[in-house]
This record gives C-alpha cells, structure tokens and sequence, in this order.
C-alpha cells in the first residue's frame, strides 16, 4: 500500500497532465492487482480510488471503480455480484461518452454470459459493444468481441456463422498487429471444424497457430492449447503414437504457469487415453486428479466429466455413488445456470427501465405538443376495443373446448386409476387366498405320495405367483417416482449392463399424475428385461423431458438391435403400446441390426 499513498496525496494536489499520469497509475496497478489475484491488494485499491472519486468527482473514477468492484468478485467467483459491476462501470461510461470503455464494459459482460452459458444474452452484449467500437475503429478489443461471436456460434453448433466471426477476427487482427491473440483465434476455428468431427481440416488449423514465429517460447500457454487440441484431433484419427508424450508436455507447461483450471482437462484426456490402452490405475490416477483440480479451480465442466469417466472405471457401490454424484451436481449447475440467467436478464432489465425512464422525462414536454393526435389515438382505441372483445370471444371458445377436454382426460385418468386398484385386489387374492390353498393341496398331495400331482400342482401355483406378480401395481406414493426409478436402475446396474438415467430430476414429478408415472415406470422395466434377455447391449441410456405440455422418454441401447419391418411385437411391447394410447399418448421404435434399438414415449400432460 505505501506505493499508492504517495500518488493519492499528489492527486488531490495537481490537476491537468499530472493528475491524468497519476490516476493511469492508480488504475495500472488496480489492473495488475487483479491479473496477479492479489485480492486484498486489488481491494485497498479500489477504496482509494473512491476516495479520490470523493474529492475530484473524476466520473472516470467512479466507472473504474465499479469496475474493480466486479474484478474483486470475479476473483471470488460471484459471477451476479460481477455481473452488476460491470454493468454499472458501464453505464458510467456510456453517460460520459467514452465509447472505448463502454465496449470494453460490454466485452467482459459478454464473456461473463458465454460462461454462464447465458448465449443469447451474450450475443446481444457483444453485438451492443460492436456498435460503440466499431465506429471508433478500435481493432484490439473489435478482435476480441468477434472471436467471442465465434465461440458463442460454435456452441450453438452454428459453424458458419462461426467461422464468419473467427475470420472476422483475424481480419481485425491483422489492423491491430497483435500476434498474441492469433493463436486463440486458429484454435477457435479449428475446435469448430473438431466438434464437427472433421478432424482433418481441425489439425490444419491448429498447425497453422503452433507455426505462428517463437509461439512455444513467447506464448507457451497459448502453445498447449493448440498443442493439447491438435493431439486430440490426431488420436481421433488413429494417430497416437507420440499421444501420452505430447499431453504430459502439455501438463508440465501448464503446471509451470500454474495453469490449474486447464490442467483438469489434459489429466481428463490422459485417462481417456490410458483406459483405451486397458492401463486402468493411471487412467483412475489422472481422472482423480482432473476431479481434484476441478473442484479447486470450479471448472464444473470439468467436474462433471471426471466423475463420469470416474463411474466408468470403477464397479459396484463406487461407481453407483460417482453417478449419484454426477447426477446431483448436473442438477445444481443447472439450477444454478438457470438463476444466474435470470439474475442477469434482471440486471439488464432494470438497467434498461432506468433508461426508459430517464428519456420518458426528457420527453414529457414534447409529448404536450402532440395533443392533437388525440382523435386519431380514440379511433384507433376503437379498434383496439373491438378487436380486444373478439379475441375475448375466441379465448373463451377455446378455454371452453380444452376444458372439456381436460375433464375427459381427467375422467380417463380415473378410469385406469380404478382399473389398477382392482388389479391390485386381484393380485393380493391370487397370492394370500389362492396360492394359500394350492400351498396346502400341494402338501396333502405329497404326503399321500401323490408326487407327479404334487408337481404339477407346484406348477400351477408357480404360475399363480408370477400372475399376481405381473397383477400387482406401483405405487408412487411412500416412495417416490425419482426413488423408484433409481431403484429400479441398480436393481439392474452390472459392470458388463450400464444404465444411465439424464435430467430425472429436472421435472417435477410431484405435479405429474400417478398413471403417467407407472405408465413410464412400467415401460422403463420392461425395455430394461427385454434388453437384458435379448439385446446384448452394455449400455442403455433413459433420458426424461418436458417437451411441448408432454413427458417425453427416450430408451437407447447399443445392442444388436433388430429389423422392424421383420419383427413382430412381443406381449410385453404390445401391452406397452396399449398402456401408452390409452393415455393419449405416442409409443415409436427404432431399430437397426447392430445398431441398437431406440424408443420414444410421449405422453401428454393434460388433454
């Protein structure tokens, strides 16, 4: 703190040149407080920077100010309490003209968003910074906001708008002579054409940023990357002979650099690698310490696929609690992804009110002039009216028609519900009071010798037993739906049979009527037993989802599929099918030899 004391008392004294090289100064140091994450450092610096803000009212101050606020929260990870900061450092500088810093505010907004995977409320920033910087022609942070544009486009798998804005940024590039951030923008490009799958054309770009002049010496992080990327690619191709050895180079860059929160990545791919080579202590090793670091660094993208290549690895309990453990957590990021949108379109909400606000006031008085539309204002209130009262009418008839329709739905719900009650008073009498007494026959003919009839009596009751069992009912209410169904996957869960459930607890299943549930329940076990008795699959998948005022479910399996055309329905398929029409609802299979079989469920919420 004693190198900034000298520089507050010097700036209450000087105005003009001095003041200006001391408050850049000030600032410097703030900035290099923050690329160091000396947080308490950063923290005493923005307090004198208000203090000198108090004394000048310097609204330059007063945005960085709010600007160090939200690095300061940026390094504690709060990404709404950054988020705000941001937003108000730039609404100081957008009132003080300053165009360039305006930008810069809505650069770091936009970053923030794509992290947050808030991609729509990113783009719209970035694009709003596009409009302030590219007037000004300010090629450095125009470089900057394009190739953001093209990690955004990437993600929503709009690979030509993609390669649009990563041109683009190349171009800018080359106005702002800034080599440094070529490598990042041929990486850009080439995981664009690598999450296409065209591995080829991926390598060629990332050769073209490791060519780029002294790139391993000047820029060695940005050297792994291309590097790590590149080695990806080419093992994908089937070239991994110098594979672990480019990955470890990779790691001892990034450890050098204290690059942590990439370092979970290479130890993620390591594993990979190492379990395709059958080496499954050092692929448990490198998965354990992606899992490590991750957390440390909260790279929860990374987390998540430590703990799934984790559950891969291992068997039994411990692979069932990295499940568990990787479905809780995929749960509260989206949870928390979904709050922090929210918090942000907020934020952007009432930013946006007090600017409504503030031009209503400024046009208060030229409202006053514009009386005289007053008659035209009244007709068109008449057609407003009339149109309003028609829309009324049509809303009603509608409301009416899915009323009625609902009620049929429900009447049908009510049906099975009654239906299914009996099932279960059928089933309790074919196992206490039947099976009982051929338990007893069956006793009495065996000791009289009567041994052949004895076991063809053990037969009959055999048989009554499954019938009751096949009678008998789910019921959803002492144990859950969400309870149910993992239950029902570990009842079947082997090292050589994995089932993974997706987005189970997503849906609020409380709000969902119980024949729905047994008829997804039902459906569920029944393309597990037929999977396992028929299908030679290792793995199937359930995945669940709202889609459309629908329960959409979808079972995939890898197994040796079969032809639908060929095949005819068994029972257990046909009373699925039965199951799902009476609900409304649309039961489609999808089968290819050694292609594994595909079913979708959709069942409708209401009529």
């Amino acid at each position: 703190m004693l190198f900034i004391f000298p520089l507050i008392l010097q700036a209450q004294d000087f105005e003009g040149e001095k003041y200006d090289s001391i408050r850049e100064a000030i600032i410097q140091s703030g900035r290099q407080a923050f690329f160091k994450k000396e947080l308490n450092k950063l923290k005493d610096i923005t307090k004198q920077v208000y203090s000198i803000y108090a004394k000048n009212k310097d609204s330059v101050l007063l945005a960085k100010y709010y600007h160090f606020k939200a690095l300061q929260n940026k390094l504690t990870y709060k990404n709404d309490s950054t988020f705000y900061y941001y937003h108000e450092s730039k609404n100081i500088s957008k009132l003080t003209n300053d165009s360039i810093q305006t930008g810069r505010r809505l650069l770091s907004i936009a970053n923030l968003q794509r992290n947050a995977k808030d991609y729509l409320g990113s783009e719209i920033s970035s694009i709003e910074a596009l409009q302030y910087l590219e007037p000004i022609k300010s090629y450095r942070f125009l470089e900057s906001i394009y190739n953001n544009l093209g990690i955004i486009s990437r993600n929503l798998n709009n690979y030509k708008s993609s390669n649009f804005y990563f041109k683009k940024a190349i171009e800018a590039n080359v106005k702002n002579s800034n080599i440094q951030n070529l490598p990042y923008i041929y990486n850009g490009i080439g995981l664009s054409y690598q999450n296409q799958e065209k591995h080829k054309k991926a390598i060629e770009y990332f050769l073209i940023g490791l060519a780029i002049d002294s790139i391993e010496i000047k820029y060695p992080l940005r050297y792994a990357l291309l590097l790590e990327n590149l080695t990806y690619s080419e093992y994908k191709l089937n070239k991994k002979k110098s594979t672990i050895n480019r990955y470890e180079e990779v790691l001892k860059i990034r450890k050098n650099k204290g690059d942590l929160s990439n370092l979970s990545i290479t130890h993620n791919l390591l594993s990979e690698v190492y379990n395709d080579r059958k080496n499954i202590i050092k692929a448990r090793y490198h998965a354990n310490k992606a899992l490590e670091l991750a957390k440390e660094t909260h790279n929860n993208e990374r987390w998540l696929e430590a703990l799934e290549i984790l559950s891969d690895l291992s068997m039994g309990e411990q692979s069932k609690q990295f499940l568990e453990e990787y479905i809780k957590l995929n749960d509260s990021l989206f949870t928390e992804e979904r709050k922090l949108k929210n918090q942000f379109a907020k934020i952007r909400y009432e930013t946006a009110k007090k600017e409504e606000e503030n031009v209503s006031l400024k046009a208060e008085n030229e409202r006053r002039v514009i009386a005289f539309e007053k008659q035209r204002q009244q007709k068109i209130i008449g057609w407003l009216v009339a149109t309003l009262s028609l829309l009324i009418l049509l809303s009603s008839v509608s409301f009416f028609s899915f009323r009625r329709k609902k009620l049929l739905f429900q009447a049908q719900l009510q049906k099975i519900e009654v239906r299914e009650k009996e099932r279960r008073q059928i089933a309790k009498s074919l196992h206490d009071e039947v099976a009982g007494d051929l338990r007893m026959l069956h006793q009495k003919l065996a000791q009289s010798q009567l041994l052949v009839e004895a076991q063809k009596l053990e037969m009959v009751k055999d048989n009554v037993r499954n019938l009751s069992h096949q009678l008998s009912s789910i019921s959803f209410e002492k144990v859950t739906f969400i309870d149910q169904i993992i239950n029902l996957v570990s009842d079947y869960f082997e090292p050589n049979f994995r089932i993974r459930t997706h987005h189970l607890k997503k849906i609020d299943w409380t709000e969902v009527d119980n024949p729905i549930k047994r008829v997804l329940y039902l459906s569920i076990r029944e393309s597990i037993q037929n999977c396992k008795k028929y299908a030679e699959a290792t793995r199937m998948d359930i995945s669940f989802k709202v889609y459309k005022k629908s329960v959409l479910l979808t079972i995939q399996d890898n197994g040796i599929g079969f032809d639908t055309n060929t095949s005819k329905k068994g029972i257990g398929l046909q009373n699925m099918q039965e199951r799902v029409e009476e609900l409304q609802g649309k039961l489609a299979i999808s089968s290819e030899l050694h292609k594994g079989t595909n079913i979708e469920i959709q069942v409708p919420l209401n009529a």
